[in-house]
């Protein structure tokens, strides 16, 4: 019979074998449902991951969705490493979202291109204020950061359906969901012309470049990563562990809320009730997929950002549903904890005794 057997210590070649194995496992896996839905497998397989970006155009549409998954991904690494387990990054980005949006809409007669930079401030604003929640919840009741992020998420997103069905809707839209449209004044500002790539990919990349900064050179990273390790030897070093949980929500808030102040300020142009794209969540599956490290997270976020763009063209071209998106994202989380648990233990083959 099978048995499983911890290791005298975790396996480092496991760990990082095991996002390979996970992305393997979940390649093989989609082969087989489109096999299974009628699809040449090969050809499906290259469709969802790389028949998105076939010109410079869907290289833009690339970085449009990396960038809100990296921005929050960047935060969740924080608090990972601190070990505050901040489930909420997508309510965080909701909240941004909605308070980068009214401040766009309170200035659609200013014509200044710096509104840009208050719509973005507004939005960090409204994501640390979310994460806040969670950070006093925690530090001054004991509550389950696990919890209350996740909880939060569901009220951001009915006080996002709250606002466009009514404060926020445009009174000239027809009774649709969804606000005016913003100046395009305030628009992030594109980066290639005839893509929508935006200034948000490289906010982006001077977030990843300040994590590496604050994680491998810095006092601050030395205690976050102490806390992250051994709790009491954190207390016992006289750092605080209710301040920098504070601080890891407060960043983690700021950088998600950052990611939906741009979403709406850039390709969407306005507050939706679909900003909610599951971003938040994607992030989660990308630090985990990127062993919690800087660089594995930019390439991890760029795999899910393919996944994004891969639904949209499996519903076009195999005309396949777009939810295939999170199926897939689902798949690679699954296997993904399922490799993981070999980091630590062995599958042992025991013979039964013999019976008298």
């Amino acid at each position: 019979m099978l048995r499983l057997e911890r290791l005298p210590q975790d396996s480092r070649v496991m760990a990082w074998c095991s996002p390979l194995l996970a992305v393997l496992c979940t390649l093989i896996t989609g082969g087989i449902l489109f096999a299974a839905l009628g699809h040449n497998p090969f050809t499906s397989l290259y469709s969802f991951f790389l028949g998105g970006v076939t010109d410079l155009y869907s290289l833009g549409e690339l970085g449009v969705k990396v960038t809100p998954i990296l921005l929050c991904a960047t935060g969740l690494l924080l608090c990972y490493r601190a070990n505050v387990w901040n489930i909420g990054a997508e309510g965080q980005f909701v909240a941004g979202g909605l308070c980068g949006g009214m401040v766009a809409l309170a200035g659609l007669d200013n014509d200044s291109s710096y509104y840009t930079i208050l719509i973005l401030l507004a939005g960090m604003a409204g994501g640390m204020f979310w994460a806040g929640i969670a950070a006093w919840l925690k530090t001054a009741f004991q509550c389950n950061e696990i919890l209350t992020t996740i909880m939060l998420n569901y009220i951001a997103f009915h006080l996002l359906q709250y606002g466009v069905h009514g404060p926020l809707r445009d009174p000239d839209g027809f009774n649709f969901p969804e606000s005016a449209l913003f100046n395009d004044n305030h628009l992030m500002p594109i980066l290639i012309e005839g893509t929508r790539l935006h200034l948000g990919i490289v906010l982006a990349a001077v977030a990843v470049i300040g994590l590496i900064i604050v994680l491998r050179y810095s006092h601050l990273g030395f205690k976050i990563t102490v806390q992250g390790k051994d709790d009491s030897a954190a207390r016992f070093a006289g750092f605080s562990s209710k301040g920098l949980t504070w601080l890891v929500l407060l960043v983690c808030g700021a950088l998600a809320g950052l990611a939906g102040a741009a979403e709406v300020d850039g390709p969407v142009g306005q507050i939706t009730p679909y900003i909610a794209s599951g971003y938040g969540y994607a992030a989660i599956i990308v630090v985990f997929l990127g062993r919690q490290s800087p660089f594995g997270i930019v390439l991890a976020s760029i795999l899910l950002g393919l996944t994004y763009l891969g639904g949209e063209v499996a519903q076009i071209k195999l005309s396949l549903p777009v939810s295939l998106t999170e199926l897939f994202q689902g798949m690679l989380l699954f296997f993904l904890l399922a490799c993981d648990l070999f980091i630590g233990y062995r599958i042992r083959f025991v013979r039964r005794p013999a019976t008298a």
